[in-house]
């Protein structure tokens, strides 16, 4: 009994969050999703997710890819302090200096983590710079570090994020403006043309978006597309979609 009775808990929480659907709303079309954005969601109930056409498309990880090194050197680097206040700078800021370092010091941090969790679409090129990842892979690692490691200190730092990064860039856009994001990190390029990422944890979800546009953009897809899908993704995988929308 316990496992359907957390099951109806998740409902009940993801529900509240998001708010019901309206009645008689076809589930979304990932094609809805304007191209330049990627997006992909994953939640606590075994094999039910949810992501655009192009969620396994390999583009680049920005400062996402700081999660794969700071998840390597807690797990399997020297456990140094210095370790963990470069990875809670990199994490809760964003600091390049602190990724510099630190990818330096495990090189093969990246590779690493991508064979360990099945990364497909992540590789680490010519540095951490230049690695690329799909929101496919970073959705599919934050849920498993959710379920499998949650006194991780990646999901504390997630939570207490800057509101500036190191660099001096707001971080305000994408899927922190999910109702239920506990925790976010966020991924930009430094040059034209805008490219921006997020990826936030809730209860029970995870979720990773790409854009090729700038942060406003990429929050208007994440809001349009991704409260319906968490809330149909848990109902209807518990055949509930008939208790929360009327009859005709």
């Amino acid at each position: 009994m316990r496992f359907p009775m957390r099951l109806a808990a998740l409902t009940a929480a993801l529900t509240g969050l998001v708010g019901l659907p309206a009645a008689g709303a076809d589930p979304l079309d990932p094609a809805a999703v304007p191209p330049r954005s990627s997006i992909s969601v994953r939640t606590s109930v075994p094999n039910v997710s949810w992501g655009t056409h192009n969620e396994h498309q390999e583009r680049g990880a920005l400062s996402l890819a700081k999660l794969y090194i700071v998840d390597y050197a807690l797990r399997h680097g020297d456990h140094s302090a210095e370790d963990r206040a470069l990875g809670e700078r990199m994490i809760r800021y964003s600091d390049d200096n602190a990724a510099n370092v630190m990818a330096a010091k495990y090189p093969k941090a990246i590779e690493s983590v991508a064979t360990e969790y099945g990364l497909r679409s992540t590789h680490p090129r010519e540095g951490w710079q230049y690695s690329t990842t799909s929101t496919a892979d970073v959705a599919d690692f934050l849920n498993k570090k959710r379920q499998q490691d949650p006194d991780s200190p990646i999901l504390d730092w997630m939570a207490t994020p800057g509101t500036v990064a190191a660099d001096g860039t707001v971080q305000d856009w994408g899927t922190t403006w999910l109702p239920g994001a506990l925790g976010t990190k966020w991924g930009w390029s430094d040059l034209p043309p805008d490219e921006v990422a997020s990826a936030s944890y809730g209860i029970g979800f995870t979720v990773a978006a790409h854009t090729y546009g700038s942060g406003p953009e990429q929050t208007t897809d994440v809001l349009t597309a991704v409260p319906d899908v968490l809330t149909r993704l848990i109902a209807g995988h518990l055949g509930l979609l008939q208790l929360i929308e009327p009859a005709p």
